[in-house]
């Protein structure tokens, strides 16, 4: 593997990451009502940071490889997706935008993960946890609107 294609998908993971810093869930968030598969708020930063480090990996082993022109416009979709979806559900405190966000993520992660896999089948395999952890993000997201759908936005 390339340790510098490495660093710059990491550098590149890592400002998706910035803006969980940015726009954090605060009291907003933590008054709205959950659904019971909510997971611990200590969860999120480790399973993101072992995401991302999986995201990076995989990116570094398809970009030199033949043919991963598509691999690659997915993997920009998805890291643009993957940043947009925290400012607009934290920082506009907007659930449903945030759901139609996280569908693209979904779709771009899927996608992503398929042209991976028939470059690198490792590189793919390193994709899957990812698209489980949007697919569980997707649902929340999804049950949070449903349940607090009559909810002002608070400012």
């Amino acid at each position: 593997m390339d340790w510098m294609l490495f660093l710059i998908f990491l550098v590149a993971c890592a400002g998706a990451a910035t803006t969980g810093a940015i726009f954090e869930p605060g009291s907003w968030y933590d008054e709205l009502e959950k659904p019971g598969f909510t997971p611990p708020n200590w969860a999120f930063p480790v399973v993101w940071t072992t995401l991302y480090i999986c995201i990076a990996v995989a990116a570094a082993r398809a970009a030199p490889l033949d043919d991963s022109g598509y691999a690659m416009a997915f993997f920009a979709v998805q890291v643009a997706f993957n940043t947009l979806w925290t400012p607009v559900f934290f920082g506009r405190r907007n659930m449903k935008g945030g759901l139609m966000v996280i569908a693209v993520l979904w779709l771009a992660v899927a996608g992503t993960l398929w042209q991976f896999w028939q470059l690198d089948w490792i590189a793919g395999a390193l994709f899957v946890p990812y698209l489980v952890w949007v697919s569980i993000a997707a649902a929340l997201n999804f049950s949070v609107w449903r349940l607090n759908r009559n909810r002002p936005i608070a400012t």
